[in-house]
């Protein structure tokens, strides 16, 4: 079997992990919760975080000719790149005024503004970061890679959320319904500044991991609590703000940069999909479908269906069909790395403390519970990180997004793989899983991204987890191939899996 003839090879990245590293911090973004979260001297005296600054990174912002040479030499016809918001507005935009309508139930179910307002913005953006991703991005297009663009990809604008400040006032992020507002506006200035350059947006990346720093502070992502209500909260209010950064592309991106795209702007929504596997089957399958509703399946319910499972309890209750977010996305990315086996905790305490018909728990020795470097209770090896490969999880994954009925890419794929021991067979397995999916099951697969080219900043990890297929030495920030590279180009030539 061969992969489609406009089939999409690329890699993905992200701003935050990848844009920093200049020796002279002309490229440095300390604007960001993330920026603070890891700089916090509490969270590394706890080992929240690492310890490692992304101000050492591998400069990409500097350095991305080299990168996009390089990616284009893989053969490489697309990349996936993200772009800050915080770079584009580093001071709130929260003066500049648009029209807000609500729905009967009181959220935000339209947001509209004219020329006029993009002119106010245009006065706040940061005429020099726009004009370098608009360089970054034509850099791309003239190395013949369509570029896929992702507007918010974990890190927010610190003026919009401070995970570290005591003082008020309180700036909450996602917990603030200004957000959406604010969020819609950096996402039409973008569609309205870039718009002739991108045919193909992503408006948030994983949406329910953000949420999850809310709710699972083992997780380490900003702001570390344990509150289930705002974690419902939470993703709601980034449910909504797809819906309208959705609507607000679409009207503001009316230029075609490819004569060959669906749209002028085709916009997506990347999930990260972990197949739920019950631990018992006899005991764990209505555990592990619940788990696999609230990870998996309830964000795109809203966007695609309308359902806005308002206090995730896996029932479609009266008043939670939402007109306002149904049909709101073109495409979907499926960011996949392992499944996750799972078993029934306490059902009262489920009930008592979260509302909950179950309390899901993670079974140790699968999916990303298992020790590093390893192998799992299946026998299977297990990467730096500690997760388990499970490559045959990626069709079940493909196979449980197709029936939202939109195209899928697979946006993320990658393994923690210092020394490149596993990378080369993984990359193989994962593209033969997604081979089974077009040929065999005949799903919509478009695309494989692979996470990452080259090694970065893997969030409170730091430099110590490295999904290169390119090794960054990051005093000098040379790129040094893996035998995975010539793996992933030799593949992508072919067009098959050996």
């Amino acid at each position: 079997m061969t992969f489609p003839d406009k089939f999409l090879w690329g890699v993905s990245s992200a701003g935050f992990q990848f844009e920093m590293g200049d020796p002279s911090k002309i490229a440095l973004d300390a604007n960001t919760d993330w920026y603070a979260w890891v700089h916090d001297k509490k969270n590394i005296q706890k080992k929240i975080v690492s310890g490692d600054f992304p101000e050492d990174g591998p400069n990409y912002w500097a350095l991305y000719k080299e990168d996009h040479k390089i990616a284009s030499s893989l053969g490489l016809n697309s990349n996936r790149i993200g772009i800050e918001w915080s770079r584009v507005f580093p001071k709130s935009t929260g003066s500049v005024e648009v029209d807000v309508e609500r729905a009967d139930d009181g959220r935000i179910a339209r947001i509209a503004a004219g020329t006029s307002t993009m002119e106010k913005l245009h006065q706040l953006a940061d005429a020099n970061a726009v004009g370098h991703y608009r360089e970054m991005i034509a850099d791309l297009r003239k190395m013949k890679m369509k570029p896929i663009v992702c507007l918010n990809h974990f890190a927010t604008p610190l003026w919009i959320h401070d995970p570290t400040s005591r003082e008020p006032p309180r700036r909450r992020g996602w917990l603030d319904e200004s957000a959406i507002v604010e969020f819609w506006k950096f996402a039409v200035f973008a569609a309205w500044k870039l718009g002739d350059l991108v045919d193909c947006w992503v408006t948030f990346n994983e949406p329910v991991v953000a949420a999850y720093g809310h709710v699972m502070p083992e997780y380490h992502f900003p702001p570390g609590t344990r509150d289930f209500k705002a974690f419902k909260k939470v993703l709601c209010n980034l449910a909504v703000a797809h819906a309208r950064a959705y609507d607000g592309i679409k009207h503001w991106d009316s230029v075609k940069a490819d004569s060959d795209s669906a749209s002028p702007a085709d916009v997506g929504l990347v999930q990260n999909v972990a197949p739920m596997m019950p631990y018992r089957p006899e005991k764990d399958a209505a555990v592990a479908r619940f788990a696999s509703h609230i990870h998996n399946s309830c964000y795109l319910n809203a966007i695609t269906g309308g359902w806005l499972d308002e206090n995730l309890n896996g029932v479609e209750d009266e008043g939670e069909k939402k007109r306002y977010l149904a049909d709101r996305v073109d495409w979907i990315g499926v960011n996949y790395y392992t499944r996750n086996v799972m078993k029934g905790g306490s059902a009262l305490l489920a009930k008592l403390f979260a509302g909950l018909p179950y309390m899901p728990e993670l079974v140790k020795g699968y999916g990303n519970e298992c020790e590093a470097n390893a192998s799992s209770a299946d026998g299977r090896p297990t990467s730096d990180f500690g997760w388990e490969i499970y490559p045959e999880g990626l069709v079940d994954a493909l196979r449980l997004i197709s029936k939202y009925g939109r195209p899928m890419h697979v946006t993320e794929n990658g393994i923690a793989d210092a020394q490149d021991r596993l990378r080369p067979q993984f990359i193989r397995d994962h593209l033969k899983a997604i081979d089974q999916a077009i040929n065999e099951e005949k799903l919509d697969v478009r695309g494989y991204f692979h996470w990452s080219m080259i090694d970065n900043y893997e969030w409170a990890d730091g430099f110590r987890k490295r999904f290169g297929l390119y090794a960054v030495d990051f005093q000098t920030k040379a790129r040094t191939p893996r035998k995975s590279a010539e793996v992933y180009m030799r593949i992508i030539k072919t067009r098959t899996v050996a």
